[in-house]
Order: structure tokens, then sequence, then C-alpha cells
């Protein structure tokens, strides 16, 4: 098996991202019970923790909130999540807010089926905080070849909310909250760069040669049976499909892998896009053919 070995291990119980209960702000949710996930439909991070759900049996309570409109920039959502992403998951009042951190957190309290076995825990944080780390990247990728270059700018009274907002994590400032801040500031400058779609790519194939190799030996990422890394990287490998990338060409292994999820139901119906959605990432694409800026002629894949 073909993995990184020199990251973070398993965050412990009083690293997870969860909200302090004075550091919650909108004092409603205090009295929620139950599971509540507050997601967006086309969100990578809220597709991969509603994956999750479905293959776990986990009942919950959805409270969808529209990155379109910025509603996730509203005092209502900034008091739950300073960060201003999703999902955010509420579990009888406790608020946890980093998606991988809150599929861990299920998984300790819904242990069957088992998708973190316990002899690859170490392997799949570390995975784990592989994938979380190309964030950026794939929203390079996503926002420059899905959503349409610069078309997707944030209003500057959004990025000034956010950054006046004095929500604070675990009794800190959120440095995380720089990073959004940083990318949006960025992108409504001068959108994704031919230079910054190169450097995302080339992150991404390292990683999906490792990929690529075991799948030639096993049918899931870590052996026999679907665990949280195979959800994880099938979300990325979606994004990255619709942008095309050239698994067939560079992958097949990983793309035969791909289908196989995408058939599944509890993956499939977590990605279906809406009618506008699709739209809009059919006329980028026609446009990136006519301009001849798609993804695999400016990577050189």
């Amino acid at each position: 098996m073909i993995f990184p070995a020199n990251h973070p291990q398993l965050l412990s119980g009083n690293e997870m991202t969860q909200l302090i209960k004075d550091e919650i702000r909108t004092k409603e949710v205090l009295e929620w019970k139950g599971i509540h996930l507050l997601h967006f439909s086309n969100s990578s991070c809220s597709q991969k923790t509603r994956i999750f759900l479905n293959l776990k049996g986990i009942e919950w309570v959805s409270h969808p909130v529209n990155l379109a409109t910025d509603e996730n920039y509203s005092d209502w959502f900034l008091g739950i999540n300073p960060r201003a992403l999703v999902p955010v998951l509420v579990d009888d009042g406790e608020v946890h807010i980093e998606s991988n951190d809150i599929l861990k957190y299920l998984e300790k309290k819904f242990p069957e089926p088992s998708l973190i076995p316990n002899e690859s825990i170490e392997l799949i944080s570390t995975l784990l905080n592989e994938e979380d780390d190309l964030h950026i990247d794939m929203r390079n990728i996503s926002f420059r070849f899905l959503f349409g270059n610069k078309a997707r700018k944030k209003k500057t009274s959004s990025i000034e909310k956010l950054e006046e907002d004095s929500g604070t994590i675990q009794g800190k400032e959120d440095s995380h909250k720089i990073k959004e801040l940083t990318f949006f500031k960025d992108f409504n400058e001068e959108g994704i760069t031919d230079e910054a779609v190169i450097q995302s790519v080339s992150k991404f194939k390292k990683l999906y040669d490792n990929f690529e190799s075991n799948l030639s030996k096993q049918p899931y990422l870590l052996g026999v049976q679907i665990s949280l890394l195979d959800i994880a990287w099938f979300i990325y490998t979606h994004r990255l499909f619709l942008s095309g990338y050239p698994f067939k060409k560079l992958h097949p292994k990983v793309l035969e892998w791909y289908k196989h999820l995408l058939n599944k139901k509890e993956f499939s119906k977590e990605v279906k896009e809406p009618i506008i959605l699709k739209a809009m990432r059919s006329a980028t694409r026609v446009q990136d053919k006519i301009a001849g800026t798609v993804l695999s002629k400016i990577s050189n894949l």
C-alpha cells in the first residue's frame, strides 16, 4: 500500500473543532435535539457528510444554507460558525464545524457499520489531513472550470462581514478564517490563474498515482470495504471528473472505482446537479474549449 506517511496523527477528542457553549451566539440551536446538519447541496464537504450519513443510516434533520446568496454570512449562521462554512453539525445543542472532525465524531458515536476500521485509524487520519490540505486546490479547479472564472466573485459586503466578525473557536481567533478571506480577496482581483491551476493539478496527480497503484490490487482505497477515505476522495474525484481531468488516460483504475461508487444510490443522489448548475458548467466547458483553456491543456496532461 503506497501512501504518504509524514502527516499529523488522529485528532484527540479535545482537539476536535467544536464550539465552546459560550461561543455559540445563535442560542436557539442549544435547544435542538438529535442530529441536525446545516449544509448546501453543491458544497463538496456537505456532499461528503451526507454520503457518510447515508451509509451509516443515521437519522438527521436537514437545514439547507444557500451559499449562492451568501446566507452563510448572516449573523444567524456566523453565530454557529465564525468561518462561514458548511457543513455544521448540531447534536443535542453541541456545535461541530469542521467536516472531517464531524465525520470522526459521528463514527465514534455510531460505530456500525464501520467506516474507519480500527487498524486503519492512523492511516485514514493522515490521508484525511492530506485531503483537507488540498481544499483550496480543489476550489481553484472548481472555480476555474465548473463555476466560470471570476463568475463567482464574493460580495465586498460579505468579505467585510466575515473580516469584522468577532467569533472565536475554542477560545481563540480562527486562523482558518484568514485563509478564506485571502482566497476570496485574491479571486475577486484576478480570478484563478493558469499558474494556480498547474500547481493544484500537480498535487492531485501525485496522489492519484498512488491511488491507481492501490486500486490495481483492491476494489477500494484501503482494501475490500468502503471507508471514509473512499467517501472523501469520491467527492474530489467527482469534481475533477466534471472539470475535465483526464482520468481515462492517466488513472483508469481510479475512473473505474469512481464510476462504481457513482452507481451506488448513497453516493449518486448527493452529487446530482441542479439543472441551473449543470447548464452553467456546460456553458463554461464550451467557452474554455473555444478559448483553448481546458484543464488538460493548461496542465499539460
